[in-house]
């Protein structure tokens, strides 16, 4: 195709000429999805549309050849072997990787040495306590994993044999497809990417190096960490196929609800239920701390419920730094309950004698209500 007669690359891709690398990406990879030969076996159109779109993304993506089609369009690449106007190179085949990914099954696994796997990630969910979240404290869990197997040394192989190169693949753990005017490669199938086979598998383990066990560990929780922290232990994970390297394990923290305080960072707060008697004459309540300690609260004559009172370095340590939150105590008036005569007597003559000035809320808010109905009427 000459080069007048090739289209604009930015309109082939539908995109402007000031798109950035990311929506360029974006744009040519849903064309060439729906491009694809494979998706459009025997379509010539498709496939030519296909080499057209992969041309332009080649230019495009590199900064170099985008400023010179910038500058020059078509012209800028005439007579280039392996440039985009002649063939597709090594850039192009580096280019298509990821969407080859894509259509094939995934990310390249590679064998790696030996035919060695890194062994999984694991999960552990440790529920601690308020307190021990205070303290800090070290932790003994069993973690449900696997280990090297002992018998083979991790190889999966029968003691006294090695595994062998895979004759698939050559050792290589990928196998090359010719799929039209390129070649795609595919994890080898028959030693799933590691490059070798077990020809006589080890009892112990079934050929696989690793054998399901329970780990005991040991884990040290710091003072003040907080609900939802995760710790990571590097090597404790799974152990890796083919005696590959281990991987690592993450542990979840959770903290169990308390009976007395509400966590918000380092600050504590607790509801402090106080007689009715009290919260009008005042007095003095001692709270428990998240220490195990008492502290005295001083609540002043005519407190009223929502009332807070703050205890300053009674919270919760900021986990590696010396500073500490506070604890704040939330006073709710308690409503007496189950009266007896007598005291139904004293209230009642305690509700005789009271005036506005012993409830100013209460009056005002009937009095603002009495207006309310007032404007309503007329």
């Amino acid at each position: 195709m000459a080069a007048t007669h090739k289209r604009d690359y930015y309109e082939l891709l539908g995109v402007t000429r000031s798109v950035d690398e990311k929506a360029l990406k974006s744009a040519y990879r849903k064309l060439a999805m729906q491009f694809h030969p494979d998706r459009n076996p025997g379509d010539a159109e498709a496939e030519l549309k296909f080499k057209e779109v992969s041309e332009a993304y080649e230019v495009l993506r590199d900064p170099q050849k985008r400023s010179a089609y910038d500058r020059f369009g078509h012209a800028a690449f005439d007579g280039r072997a392996g440039g985009p106007g002649g063939g597709f190179g090594t850039d192009f085949a580096s280019a298509m990787s990821d969407i080859f990914d894509e259509f094939f099954g995934g990310a390249r696994t590679g064998r790696g040495g030996g035919g060695r796997q890194r062994g999984s990630d694991l999960r552990f969910n440790l529920e601690i306590s308020l307190e021990d979240a205070f303290a800090g404290k070290t932790v003994e869990i069993k973690v449900p994993t696997s280990s090297t197997c002992e018998v083979c040394e991790g190889t999966g192989a029968k003691p006294g044999t090695s595994p062998v190169t895979c004759p698939t693949c050559s050792g290589s753990g990928r196998i090359r497809v010719a799929q039209g005017f390129f070649t795609l490669e595919r994890t080898c199938v028959s030693c799933q990417g590691r490059g070798t086979i077990v020809r006589d598998p080890c009892e112990n383990c079934g050929g696989t190096g690793r054998v399901a066990t329970e780990r005991e560990l040991s884990v040290n929780i710091p003072a003040g960490i907080e609900d939802g922290t995760r710790i990571r232990l590097a090597g404790e994970g799974e152990a890796g196929v083919m005696g590959g390297p281990p991987g690592d394990l993450y542990i979840f923290l959770s903290i169990r609800p308390h009976d007395f305080f509400q966590r918000e960072g380092a600050d504590l707060y607790c509801r402090v239920p106080i007689s009715m008697a009290r919260a009008a004459l005042g007095g003095s309540v001692e709270v428990p701390t998240i220490s195990g300690e008492k502290s005295k609260v001083k609540i002043p004559e005519a407190t009223q419920t929502g009332r807070q009172f703050r205890l300053r370095g009674k919270g919760m340590p900021v986990m590696r730094s010396s500073q500490t939150g506070d604890m704040y105590i939330q006073v709710v008036v308690e409503t007496p309950q189950k009266l007896t005569r007598r005291q139904r007597e004293l209230l009642t003559e305690f509700e005789e004698l009271s005036s506005t000035e012993n409830h100013p809320e209460s009056h005002g808010f009937f009095s603002r209500a009495k207006e309310f109905f007032d404007n309503l009427s007329q």
